[in-house]
């Protein structure tokens, strides 16, 4: 039977040939695409936390906004300053918005790609060469067109979509990223303010000690003049005095270069950071954490592990990518041109010329290339999957070491508080004492001595606990809700 259309048969002629080659190809790979479908991994994880926090609260630790519950509106302002001025995070917000556009660019593979053509020429014959040159040569000749050019490489393999697949993979890792640098700012701008409170508390004890130390040296000098005791205690009492004050300008130093740390992560210079903070306030404190998840839900929470699994599929599916270079790509191509040589002419129906077709290309010999290619792929994908499981360990890791942290640093606690409170008796009884001539002057350096050590060990421990809390907070992958990081995501 006659085909109605001429072109209908030379079609189906120049494509029979390569039709059958990808039925051959598509019927030995069973219909599936290039690469290997990517399965979720499966780890090993204890059942329980070998650390606990010993708590008489009931329910499990809230880690969403953890930082109210410090109930600390500095610690809260300087925190919604940190979310919206931080440099670091803002370029992480824009690596989130690369990898958006990425994968819109891997998407427009599966489609047609259609370009317009058009130009102008005048071109003049030879008079000495070939024909033009018995026919007279010389003819000058001006050609008008505009046209447009389709090309479309069929995804039969799945190449193209295994590289959407990568893409999308790689997006999620991406906005993963994005959600563990804002934890990790989160919790470095609240351990910077705590440093601050802690510096501060520590700068009000070393004033008071130093205070106490006068009254020492006053003390002393009044016993000297009346006699009673020799100049060599008056020299001990300003030795003492003078190391306590020497202490004071290193907590300060401390404090101005952790206030300059805070200053960067909040986007800002140190004046405009220390008006935040304020007037000194006492170390804050969340209250006693409740009963922690289990190892497997940190998996879920923590960004970190997200993006590493994320990132295992995205190079999962590179293999793919590559190995659909082992086999024909098949394409339709087509033109449609308006061609004259008077450019009046152009858009008449005797200007069009067109042409369309398929068309495939196979690397045959390539010295072992694609193969190469392929397994640099498995290699790296074996990579990302270690990277993954070591991933994984540290979390685990974190969460122990700062559970650990909290219930051996409230123990000290506990210790270093009761010896604040001895140590503070004992210098008053002390130097009691000494105005009646009952000990020397030793007694009285030794006891302010261990005063200012161990009242100094209070301030610090108390923002240890509080710093332990930040990194448990960290650790379990708090932060904002999902709702709110997939808000400040669409901005």
């Amino acid at each position: 039977m006659q085909l109605p259309f001429d072109w209908n048969r030379i079609f189906f002629t120049a494509l029979s040939r390569g039709v059958i080659t990808l039925i051959s190809l598509v019927s030995l790979a069973g219909c599936k695409f290039a690469g290997v479908d990517y399965e979720p991994p499966q780890v090993d994880l204890p059942d329980a936390w070998n650390a606990r926090i010993v708590s008489s609260q009931a329910g499990l630790l809230a880690v969403d906004k953890w930082w109210e519950r410090f109930e600390d509106e500095t610690l809260d302002a300087l925190i919604d300053t940190a979310i919206d001025e931080n440099r670091s995070l803002a370029i992480a917000y824009e690596r989130v918005v690369q990898a958006r556009l990425a994968r819109t660019i891997s998407n427009s593979g599966l489609f047609p790609k259609i370009g317009g053509t058009g130009g102008f020429s005048r071109e003049r014959t030879s008079e000495n060469v070939g024909l033009s040159a018995s026919a007279g040569g010389g003819a000058t000749n001006s050609f008008y067109s505009v046209g447009t050019v389709l090309t479309w490489e069929l995804d039969l393999l799945g190449g193209v979509r295994r590289s959407i697949e990568s893409a999308d993979a790689s997006l999620q890792a991406t906005e993963e990223n994005y959600r563990d640098f804002m934890v990790l700012l989160i919790s470095e701008v609240a351990r910077s303010y705590l440093d601050i409170c802690t510096l501060e508390e520590r700068i009000k004890l070393a004033r008071q000690n130093t205070e106490n130390q006068k009254g020492s040296l006053k003390l002393a000098n009044d016993r000297f003049d009346a006699g009673l005791v020799p100049r060599q205690d008056i020299t001990q009492a300003q030795t003492n005095l003078a190391d306590t004050q020497a202490f004071l300008p290193q907590l300060r130093q401390q404090r101005i270069a952790t206030l300059n740390r805070l200053s960067i992560l909040l986007g800002g210079y140190a004046a405009e950071t220390e008006q935040l903070i304020g007037q000194h306030k006492v170390i804050p404190m969340p209250p006693e954490g409740s009963e922690i998840e289990t190892p497997a839900d940190v998996l879920r929470a923590r960004p970190d592990v997200r993006a590493a699994e994320r990132q295992l599929a995205a190079q999962t599916a590179r293999i793919g990518v590559a190995e659909a270079d082992l086999y024909p790509r098949f394409a339709l191509n087509g033109n449609l041109t308006l061609l004259a040589n008077e450019s009046g002419d152009v858009f008449e129906t005797g200007s069009r010329a067109y042409g369309f077709g398929p068309a495939f290309r196979w690397n045959l010999f390539n010295m072992g290339r694609v193969r190469s290619l392929i397994d640099i792929e498995e290699s790296r994908t074996r990579e990302a999957y270690l990277a993954y499981e070591n991933t994984v360990l540290e979390a685990v890791q974190e969460v122990e070491t700062s559970m650990s942290a909290i219930a051996n640093e409230r123990d000290r606690l506990v210790s270093v508080k009761l010896g604040a409170e001895s140590a503070k008796e004992t210098v008053f009884l002390v130097k009691e004492n000494y105005s009646k001539g009952l000990v020397d002057f030793q007694n009285v350096l030794d006891a302010e001595r261990t005063a200012t050590r161990v009242e100094d060990n209070y301030a610090v421990s108390q923002g240890l606990i509080a710093k332990a809390y930040v990194s448990l907070y960290s650790a379990l992958g708090g932060g904002f809700s999902e709702e709110s990081i997939q808000s400040a995501l669409k901005k």
